[in-house]
């Protein structure tokens, strides 16, 4: 199959799935190998396409981009890319604790098919911005075919991504998106990365995204396809609405919903706590909602407090009945 043009940030629309790595029932344990569930990966893959997603990211972190070896990070991005078959941008994440591995893993990732890379500076020192600059100017020079979303993740990467970093690397042609947490600071990003740049907000906050700027928010990340697509698909096509007919009741009531649904997944509300489980947190909520079979965390990140797991379990059961109801009223969309 040829490879499609570079996307472009124009072309970054719509809902775009987190995919995890599906994982083999002993894949909690140090001595398994090979523990890619490679049929549920392809299964995943073309159930979230039929839903009508229009995007998927992969290998961050609770896709366990850090604890996955080469060969099993190989064996799912081909995997992966042979069902998406072209069909809607496939990125996957080559975030690794140097330069040059992160452009090995990236250079490996579109020489398997993908379309780009979800990409976070590496994470053993701290950076400052111009090591964080220079980071993504190396990669894109050594790689300049991938489309790259940074992955903005402050707690992950131990790093503010302030706004001097946004409007440096939006300089960079390739960097066309952003997984990006809270909206706080959206409007003057925006404004500073000068419409390079794709923000993509958590399904969580696309509505309140949208009305900050409904022109250049046009797209958003979610984990919570994974529980069941219905919400999101749905959450999409009402914010659509709304900008085009400016009544955005529908769209605040449902987005109102999808945050009820992710009750009990943080750990006493408090996104530093969940940070140091999100592995095995958000997996067991994938698998209480039993859309995917995600499978056990891999080590050393399976060690997860009994009660925080409980709370997962049950944001997954909430997403799941969401998921269902909204899916009887939409009967296309794929179980």
């Amino acid at each position: 199959m040829a490879r499609r043009e570079r996307l472009t940030v124009d072309e970054v629309q719509g809902a775009w799935a987190i995919l995890p790595t599906p994982a083999t029932p002993d894949a909690a344990d140090w001595r398994a190998t090979n523990t890619v569930d490679l049929a549920e990966t392809a299964r995943a893959v073309e159930a979230l396409i039929a839903s009508g997603i229009d995007g998927i990211l992969s290998l961050g972190t609770y896709g366990e981009c850090a604890t996955l070896t080469l060969d099993e990070k190989r064996a799912f991005i081909a995997t992966a890319v042979e069902a998406v078959a072209g069909r809607v941008p496939f990125f996957a994440g080559t975030t690794a604790l140097g330069t040059r591995e992160s452009i090995r893993e990236t250079k490996m990732a579109m020489d398997l098919g993908a379309d780009g890379t979800m990409l976070g500076i590496p994470m053993w020192c701290k950076a400052d911005t111009p090591t964080a600059i220079q980071f993504y100017r190396d990669v894109t020079e050594a790689v300049p075919e991938a489309a790259i979303c940074i992955y903005a993740n402050t707690e992950a990467f131990k790093y503010e991504f302030p706004r001097p970093f946004w409007a440096q690397v939006s300089e960079l042609p390739q960097v066309i998106a952003a997984k990006y947490l809270g909206i706080g600071f959206l409007a003057p990003d925006l404004r500073l990365s000068k419409g390079r740049i794709r923000f993509l907000p958590t399904e969580s906050n696309y509505y309140s995204a949208a009305r900050v700027d409904p022109e250049q928010c046009t797209a958003f990340w979610t984990g919570g396809a994974l529980c069941g697509p219905a919400p999101v698909i749905r959450l999409r096509d009402e914010v659509a609405k709304a900008k085009a007919s400016g009544d955005w009741t529908a769209a605040k009531a449902l987005s109102e919903r999808i945050q009820l649904a992710f009750t009990g997944l943080m750990p006493n509300g408090d996104f530093t706590e969940f940070s140091k489980y999100n592995i095995g947190l958000e997996k067991a909520r994938m698998n209480a909602a039993g859309w995917v079979n995600a499978g056990p965390a891999r080590p050393p990140y399976h060690v997860v407090p009994e009660a925080f797991l409980e709370g997962a379990r049950s944001s997954g059961k909430l997403w799941a009945k969401l998921h269902a109801e909204l899916e009887a009223q939409s009967p296309m969309l794929a179980k």
